[in-house]
């Protein structure tokens, strides 16, 4: 890593990507398995969130489990692009906003409730940039659970997900608001999401297992922010494959090394021909670029790439109210 991290940081990023303590003391149980004190783990926490390492912790809900979403780009005219960027990040359904090289040069992912408030929010930003919006839905995912290996890279690859619409209760809306920002950096945390979606803790606990179990949160734990760690690079290939072919390259993709995420989104013809995507995360483009000369050859289809040169914004999904 590029920026100097004591051990107990290093572990805290490194060892709590996942499997998060999911008891009403976790803090207290990740002191006790480090051997150190929960002040100095919460202390540490708060260290690594201010420095931007951090971005949250707490849930990464699976994509169209508890709402919907979509990766939008917009072609912005160079001398209007902070001003645009600005306007898009603003808005607290965006969760990411990014520059990229290429014609289409401002991306950025929208979460919302449903079909109808995300339409919502993409006509919006398209009347104020006064520029197309181009809408590119999830359609399959082959690896799609970035976590990072701060020794050896990327981390393992669980299997993908459905996308089985979970119904939740007015309850659990609220509760999946209150976590949506993270987990509070107290002694109880859950106690603390209990009081802000009128739950009992225990409840709490229940419902966040209960969603582990079943897929709609992916993972929970320490969310890490793969710039600050030294992952400058981000390329984002994008391929144009037959549909009727399309899983089977994205399944065959998704096992290549150096891929950190893998899935099929929804063309958008004429303008965007594309229908799958490879991420790939290194130090610098001289270790990307490799990567992607691979995958180009090993799908054999029309393919692009596109390096991520600016970051307008990075935060978790938000689906409900009180973003």
């Amino acid at each position: 890593m590029d920026a100097p991290y004591s051990p107990l940081e290093f572990a805290l990023l490194n060892d709590f990507q996942r499997h998060f303590p999911l008891v009403a003391e976790p803090f207290a149980e990740i002191a006790r398995r480090l051997d150190c004190a929960q002040a100095d783990v919460l202390a540490a926490l708060d260290r690594l969130q201010r420095r931007g390492a951090v971005s949250r912790v707490g849930a990464v809900f699976a994509p169209w489990r508890i709402g919907v979403s979509t990766l939008a780009a917009i072609a912005v005219p160079p001398e209007q692009l902070e001003a645009v960027a600005a306007r898009v990040s603003v808005r607290g359904g965006v969760n990411h906003n990014y520059q990229r090289d290429h014609h289409f040069n401002l991306w950025f992912v929208v979460a919302a409730a449903d079909e109808a408030a995300l339409t919502e929010v993409l006509d919006s930003i398209a009347a104020d940039a006064g520029q197309r919006v181009l809408s590119l839905p999830l359609i399959e995912q082959y690896h799609i659970d970035l976590g990072f290996d701060l020794c050896n890279g990327i981390k393992d690859r669980p299997a993908a997900g459905s996308f089985e619409r979970r119904q939740l209760s007015a309850a659990e809306q609220r509760l999946v608001t209150a976590l949506q920002p993270g987990l509070p950096l107290v002694a109880r945390p859950f106690a603390a999401l209990a009081n802000q979606a009128g739950m009992a803790e225990a409840d709490v606990l229940a419902v966040i297992d209960d969603w582990q179990e079943s897929a709609v949160v992916k993972r929970l734990g320490v969310v890490v922010r793969h710039h600050e760690l030294g992952y400058t690079a981000n390329a984002m290939v994008v391929f144009d494959v037959p549909d009727e072919a399309v899983s089977e390259v994205g399944a065959r993709l998704a096992r290549e090394q150096g891929v950190t995420l893998c899935y099929r989104r929804k063309r958008h013809l004429p303008e965007w021909p594309y229908n799958l995507y490879c991420m790939v995360h290194g130090r610098s483009r001289e270790e990307v670029l490799p990567v992607i000369e691979r995958l180009c050859r090993v799908a054999a289809h029309p393919c692009e790439f596109l390096f991520s040169t600016r970051r307008f914004k990075q935060q978790g999904a938000r689906y409900f109210d009180g973003q």
